[in-house]
Order: C-alpha cells, then structure tokens, then sequence
C-alpha cells in the first residue's frame, strides 16, 4: 500500500525529489478525490476508511483537512479508557481523531513497576496500546491516526523500536502498525535537527509512516519534556527555518511531513495575558514558501498545533485558517477525565465509605459503586465530551457524512 511521491505533504508546487518533479502532487490528489472507489465517507476522499489510517489515505484525510478548513484533535492517552474515550468522542461528533502516545504514555500503559531499561516498557507499552486501537477502532466507525507525541534526541531509540514493530507489521499487512511519528529535536541546531528528521524520513517513507518534526520549541511542560524557563524568542519559528525543513525533507522520496511550528506555543493551561499566541506567523510562513516555489497552492505546507489547551477559539480558527490540521490536547483533556472522577464521588460519596452499609441501609452492599468500572467510565464520559467541544471548536464536528 505504498503511497507515492505525489502524495507529499507539501503544497501543489512541490515534490521531495529533484525541482522537475514539482507539480505531480497536485494531479494525483486530483485523481485520489475524483476515485470511483467505493465511498466510506460521504464528504471524505475514498481512501480514507473506518479504523486505522495510514500512507496515502492519511495524507488524503490530511490534505482535505486543509482544503475544507478543520482540524483534528490530537488526543494524549495513558491507557485504554482514554484511548476508548478519544474514539467514542469521534463517534459522536462525526469526525477523525489522533490518538497519540507519549514516552512516559506508553510506560504507564506497559506498567509503572517495570524497569524502562533501553525504553523497553515505554517500547511494549505503546506497541500494545496501537494493537488495541487496532482491534477496536474499526468498530467505532471513525478514521483514526495513530500517532506518537514529542521525541528528544535521546529518545530516539524509543522511535526506534516503534519502527521496528511497524516494519514488521507492514511485512504482514502492507501498512506500518502506526500513523505517524512526531521527532521533537528543536533544542539542537537546525542543521542538525533536519538532518536527524532527513534520516529518519528515509526510514519512514519505505513503509508509508508520515514524520511530524518541531521547530521553535513548545513552552511550558509536558510528560518529561520541561520547558518552562525556554527563552522566549524561541517560541516564535521564523519562514527561513521552515523553509529550510521543507526543501531539504522534500528531497526523500516518498515523504510526508508535517511541520509543528512555534507560535507562541505552551504547553499546559495558563491565567490570561500569560500565553501571548502569533497564528500570524503561520499565514507568513506560508506565503513566504510560497513565494519562493511559486505554484497555485497558498498554503503549500501542513501544520500542527501543540499546546492547543486553553487557547481561545478566535486563535484556534486563525491557525486553522494557515494549514493547521491538527491541534495537541493534553491538560484539558487531563482536567476532564479526573473531573468527570470527582463528580462521580461527590455524587456517590456516602455509599463509598464502606463495602457495606450506606443511607439505604447498614447491611446493604455497595459494590456497584466502588465497582473501578463505575469511577473509570464517568472519566471517560467527562472526557469524551470536552473532546466534542474541541472538536466543535476546530470545526470537526459532522465532517464525515
């Protein structure tokens, strides 16, 4: 299920190979929306189908992202609750989703107790986590991006063995075990960042895994990654940098890429007047690629939002409006799920003192209430339902039919 060079996440004025080759994208999207494939999704390309999505199909869903003006929620997760929660959000709100694995994400999944010697639990556990989305995804009847959040360069043996089990996976199936992968190597120089990701994109592209790479770098902390006394010039990427990360990712055959440019980015959410977002970069950044491949397409490369928890709705559409076609949420998905918790045993309160005996009655059992099932499901209820409101806000909602 190869996807070839002309399904580039670039712009229809680009390809990764040599400048003669610029231009093929644009007829081959063309040719993928105007397939008499059998439609799964009415308002969706062909390729793109209930379950899993991966290669080109990922990159159709990506580009009509783009063209129709939403974006899709990229959703941490720790276990199955949450990962059922981020399907069963999409279910309901009728749109995609990208359920995404962290380092420490996929450890928690493996087991706290083990040793994450050589990331072996962290290895296990997100490999595990993806074969659960794919038993079930499916069933919810979404498409569903399998992705894996921030990598440091120290990380990348993390990735490494990521790779490996896709590289089986696709021996097996003709598609990688996950989506994506996102290198955050932005706290090294950018030569040596975009040759790590160049490297890592030659791997990628023989078996259809899409790379999502980071300039700048995302304030605040998440999961291990701590950048919260950054300086603040470098939450603000500049058109060159990108520029340069486009022209040298788009040699690769068969590459796809997307771009986390910093905008002001923070991770986690912060009083008003403490987070100072400039989506405008986004629209300048754009326009400058554009400027120098010429070509019809206004927004020649796809980008993504990381730190999208807080932000206001007026700068999530104007980032949607330069090519985000993905926004991270983590800390309000966080505060929701623990919410939907605590609402469960304020309401519950007095029949959960004891196994037995509660204001019905002193011998009557309580087990239906201390149940784990009882407390877990009102977390992922909670949750789901703030993703239906992020995706009302990123304009994913009733996307597919």
């Amino acid at each position: 299920m190869k996807f070839s060079s002309a399904f580039l996440l670039l712009g229809s004025a680009a390809a990764f190979a040599p400048a003669t080759n610029f231009g093929v994208r644009n007829m081959a999207l063309k040719s993928s929306e105007t397939s008499d494939e059998t439609k799964a999704f009415a308002k969706l390309p062909a390729s793109v189908k209930p379950g899993v999505v991966t290669g080109k199909a990922l990159v159709d869903l990506l580009e009509h992202a783009k063209k129709e003006g939403f974006a899709i929620p990229g959703v941490n997760v720790v276990g199955g609750n949450s990962i059922n929660a981020c399907m069963e959000a999409a279910a309901k709100y009728g749109g995609p989703i990208m359920v995404t694995f962290s380092k420490g994400g996929g450890q928690f999944i493996a087991g706290k107790s083990l040793s994450n010697d050589a990331d072996s639990a962290s290895i296990a556990g997100s490999i595990a986590a993806a074969k659960h989305v794919r038993e079930v995804a499916e069933l919810y009847g979404v498409p569903v991006v399998l992705h894996t959040d921030h990598c440091q360069k120290a990380w990348l043996p993390w990735i490494d063995g990521l790779y490996a089990a896709s590289e089986e996976y696709y021996k097996l199936h003709g598609e990688p075990l996950f989506s994506s992968h996102m290198l955050d190597l932005s706290e090294e120089p950018l030569e040596e960042n975009i040759g790590i990701c160049k490297q890592y994109m030659e791997k990628f592209a023989k078996i259809d895994i899409l790379l999502e790479f980071e300039l700048g770098v995302t304030g605040g902390e998440e999961d291990g990654v701590d950048n919260t006394d950054i300086d603040s010039s470098r939450l603000y990427t500049q058109p060159e940098e990108v520029y340069y990360a486009y022209q040298e990712l788009s040699q690769v055959p068969n590459a796809a890429f997307t771009c986390a440019a910093s905008f002001g980015n923070v991770h986690g959410v912060y009083a008003p007047g403490n987070v100072e977002l400039r989506p405008v970069i986004l629209h300048n950044t754009q326009k400058y690629i554009q400027e120098k491949i010429g070509g019809d397409e206004d927004k020649p490369m796809l980008f993504v939002f990381h730190g999208g928890s807080g932000s206001s709705p007026d700068d999530i559409q104007y980032a949607i409006d330069a090519g985000v076609i993905k926004m991270n949420i983590d800390t309000d998905t966080q505060w929701a799920y623990w919410d939907g918790v605590r609402a469960y045993e304020a309401a519950n309160r007095e029949y959960l003192q004891a196994q037995i005996g509660n204001p019905d009655g002193d011998d009557i059992p309580n087990k239906k209430y201390y149940d784990p099932r009882m407390m877990l499901r009102a977390g992922e209820e909670a949750m789901a339902a703030r993703l239906c409101q992020a995706a009302e806000d990123l304009n994913c909602v009733n996307v597919l039919n």
